[in-house]
């Protein structure tokens, strides 16, 4: 009679020849149960600071303006410093991200936030604040190359939770960090006795120390390079040895793989050659166009409540709380999941062209009176941040972040998020103007960007969802 044999079986291990065979082995594991999902957690982590970080002023730039007896002038830099940082940010870690890996920049980026925040909060005057925020805008800028890769890399890329899916997630993971930002500042409103209410603003910066600390804490257990990123530099065996860890693949160098030299470091140049020409421009029109369209409607939005529709303190918090969760949050969610179903051009277009209309309504209905017409423009407002929410806030990092390889991922990222920065902050000095002298006609003038995009997306028929781009073979 034969015996059984009960010995373990010694799962086959895969062997690895090149970045493509990296790329093919993740897209067939449930990452779901494995490390990489913490480190996908953990990037959109450092998205939660980014947008954090940028919202915090939307409220108190008044009260800093008050308490530091600032010109029109030194408010405008105190709101730009940021964007200025987050500029110079961009192309640094872009470029950093490509040429030294993810980890190690990801890692030092948390220092950023930290000192920042804490320097901002406790700044004795207007200079020590612009610095803390410039140095707090290169934090960002550095951090959203190296998240949006991160994202990418450590996630297949069809099915549920996928590249898209879950580089469509920093967008309501941006709106929770906007939601908490406004939702701290309505929990000190009450807290706080009425003579300190000038305090907001420098709590609300501090905390945002919080969540870098965090992030500190657990990198030691979850963090790693990305095996994309370390299998096109060469490093065969250390690709495999991330991907036992962090997604418990069993793979090994094979043996006959060739051993190819490092690549010379990344020039910003190839971005614009082809095959990456068309595919830049449509990237860089759109990290142009939405960031003047998202600081008009979001970053503006208690200006909105409080000077076109005559809203007081309290209501100006709260009503910037419930459009922030019910529209903004919930078309965020709606853009995961259209992520993983629809063309990223598609979702895009129907986005922008949702976003003009609303725009176009809120210039028709200028200054409202009566609670219907105030009810309509909250409708149009909400339904600007849905939109946004599900079409082009998700889609302004699919679309870059697809459309590169790991190879020039973090550049491509990086040199798009500049053009993001420069919007922002083109947005920041000419919208007050736009404000004071045509009202909310400044809404026409604000349309024209949500239609720009959509003739560069109808001209430019590239979809980065059709095909895995770090798939050689794919490609």
């Amino acid at each position: 009679m034969s015996s059984i044999d009960l010995s373990p079986v010694t799962p086959v291990s895969s062997p690895i020849r090149s970045a493509s065979d990296v790329a093919r082995l993740i897209n067939t594991v449930d990452s779901s149960v494995s490390h990489a999902r913490m480190i996908v957690l953990l990037a959109l982590g450092g998205v939660f600071l980014d947008a954090y970080d940028l919202t915090t002023l939307s409220y108190g730039i008044d009260d800093v303006a008050r308490e530091f007896g600032l010109t029109p002038a030194l408010t405008g830099l105190v709101g730009s410093a940021i964007m200025i940082g987050t500029i110079f940010g961009s192309l640094i870690g872009g470029w950093l991200t490509d040429r030294i890996g993810r980890y190690q920049v990801f890692m030092a980026d948390m220092l950023f936030f930290v000192v920042a925040a804490i320097a901002a909060g406790l700044a004795p005057n207007v200079w020590v604040l612009i610095a803390a925020r410039f140095v707090m805008g290169l934090g960002v800028g550095i951090d959203l190359p190296v998240a949006m890769a991160f994202l990418a890399e450590f996630s297949k890329f069809n099915g549920r939770g996928n590249k898209a899916s879950r580089l469509a997630a920093w967008c309501p993971m941006w709106y929770v960090a906007s939601s908490v930002c406004f939702l701290l500042i309505f929990g000190l409103y009450f807290l706080l006795p009425a003579e300190h209410a000038g305090w907001l603003w420098r709590a609300s910066l501090i905390f945002g120390a919080v969540p870098a600390l965090v992030i500190i804490l657990f990198r030691n257990r979850f963090m790693n390079e990305s095996p994309l990123w370390a299998a096109n530099q060469g490093d065969l065996a250390n690709a495999a040895r991330i991907l036992r860890e962090s997604y418990g693949i069993h793979a090994h160098e094979a043996d006959d793989a060739r051993r190819e030299p490092s690549p010379p470091p990344v020039r910003i140049r190839v971005l614009f050659q082809r095959p990456y020409l068309g595919r830049t421009i449509v990237a860089s029109v759109m990290n142009l166009c939405i960031p003047f369209e998202y600081t008009a409607i979001a970053f503006f939005l208690p200006s909105i409540l409080s000077q076109f529709l005559g809203a007081g303190v309290f209501e100006t918090i709260a009503a910037s709380l419930a459009l922030n969760v019910l529209f903004a949050f919930t078309g965020g969610l709606l853009g995961m999941r259209l992520a993983y179903r629809y063309p990223s051009r598609h979702v895009a277009i129907a986005g922008f062209a949702l976003q003009t209309v609303a725009l176009v309504a809120l210039a028709l209905a200028g200054h409202p009176h009566g609670a219907l017409a105030v009810g309509v423009v909250l409708l149009m407002l909400g339904t600007w941040l849905f939109a946004e929410g599900f079409g082009p806030g998700a889609q302004m990092m699919i679309y870059p972040t697809l459309s590169y390889p790991a190879t020039i991922r973090g550049t491509g990222v990086g040199f798009g998020r500049s053009l993001c920065g420069i919007g922002q902050a083109l947005a920041l000095f000419v919208l007050p103007i736009l404000q004071a002298r045509l009202g909310t006609d400044m809404f026409w003038v604000v349309a024209i960007s949500a239609v720009t995009p959509i003739v560069f997306l109808l001209i430019v028929r590239y979809e980065p969802t059709a095909h895995d781009v770090d798939d050689e073979s794919a490609a």
